[in-house]
């Protein structure tokens, strides 16, 4: 069984006067023990609310959340307050997506990190200062004894970061979720925050679900992958074959639009037409369709089914690109293909 299974969540913002919104609208997907699943998709696709709202984190008035989501048989969006305040920094942890908001400004870095070990782990006095320090350590930062004396903005982007990463790994959770954990950080930081996530997910056996709009991240990182447009999860397959045949447009446009380093000089970007606003609501067809040049008039026939392959490979298009679509996209927008970007050892034997 997985460790975390999700099943159609649903979470809608309703407000008086106005029209609710369908932030997501039926995600599912699993998450197993040492597993990466990645969510990608555009901002305003559903990616944060979802982690949130499997956190418990969103607010209860004017928001309806819909759906299971069931931690080893435990439903996260129907268990208490309490127990989920249990549950969160001991079984479960969040790395959000700004630091410098997300942490105190007011309070020390060292006390905001004990704070989680004395909820936790009952740990007090100079015990918790060590473990604090050694978890500073641990994550990067260095001089962690003096570091837990100083305040976040008297750190830079990257030990922010690195100390939002210390407190979510504090007291070893199961379950770790990364929103955008390397937004507006450098991409020496970048790299590595990356390779720090990756070795704690190897070390701890920590399931982590990655959020972000960044291709790149994932396809160094991730087993799995839920490209996410709408609130709903357009396509989902293993990181090898989604990177070597996308199937949905808007995972082709995503990775089309990726600037290349070895592209020709002068060879225009390839944008996805349009913004995440230009959508249609599910029940009248692909949301995608207004965005896309693969469109057909089947497409605006009413909610496209999520069609799922033998190979495990789904996607959620009426009208889907076949290889040789791809391949003829790629000779005239180079896309990032996935020999290129895969670490070897990181490969499971069923990737080789």
């Amino acid at each position: 069984m997985a460790l975390l299974e999700v099943e159609d969540l649903a979470v809608t913002f309703q407000r008086k006067g106005t029209r609710p919104v369908h932030a997501v609208d039926g995600v599912s997907f699993t998450v197993a023990e040492g597993q990466v699943v990645g969510l990608v998709g555009e901002s305003g696709c559903g990616k944060s609310v979802t982690s949130l709202a499997l956190m418990g984190l969103l607010a209860k008035r004017g928001v309806k959340v819909g759906g299971r989501a069931l931690f080893e048989g435990n439903d996260l969006l129907t268990m208490p307050n309490s127990s989920l305040r249990d549950m969160r920094g001991s079984e479960m942890a969040m790395i959000f997506q700004d630091p410098l908001s997300s942490l105190n400004p007011v309070v020390p870095i060292g006390l905001q990190v004990t704070e989680v070990l004395k909820r936790h782990r009952g740990m007090k006095g100079e015990p918790a200062q060590k473990e604090a320090a050694d978890l500073l350590d641990r994550v990067g930062i260095p001089d962690p004894r003096r570091r837990l004396k100083e305040y976040p903005h008297q750190l830079s982007g990257g030990m922010r970061q690195r100390a939002l990463i210390a407190m979510a790994v504090a007291c070893k959770p199961r379950l770790l979720i990364a929103d955008e954990p390397t937004t507006a950080l450098d991409v020496t930081i970048q790299a590595q925050i990356l390779e720090l996530l990756k070795e704690l997910v190897a070390q701890e056996g920590t399931a982590l679900i990655m959020i972000t709009h960044d291709l790149g991240v994932v396809a160094g990182l991730c087993d799995e992958i839920n490209v996410m447009y709408a609130g709903r999860v357009v396509e989902a397959a293993a990181r090898r074959p989604l990177f070597a045949n996308p199937t949905h447009p808007y995972s082709v446009g995503l990775l089309g639009s990726i600037p290349r380093l070895d592209a020709p000089k002068g060879e225009k970007l390839r944008p996805i037409p349009g913004s995440v606003r230009d959508n249609i609501a599910w029940v009248d067809g692909c949301a995608f369709a207004p965005r896309c040049a693969h469109r057909t008039d089947e497409c605006l026939d009413g909610p496209p089914a999520l069609v799922q392959t033998y190979t495990g490979h789904s996607y959620r298009c009426v009208n889907p690109f076949t290889s040789d679509e791809v391949e003829a996209a790629a000779a005239s927008a180079p896309i990032l293909r996935a020999p290129a970007i895969v670490d070897p050892s990181t490969e499971t034997d069923g990737e080789r």
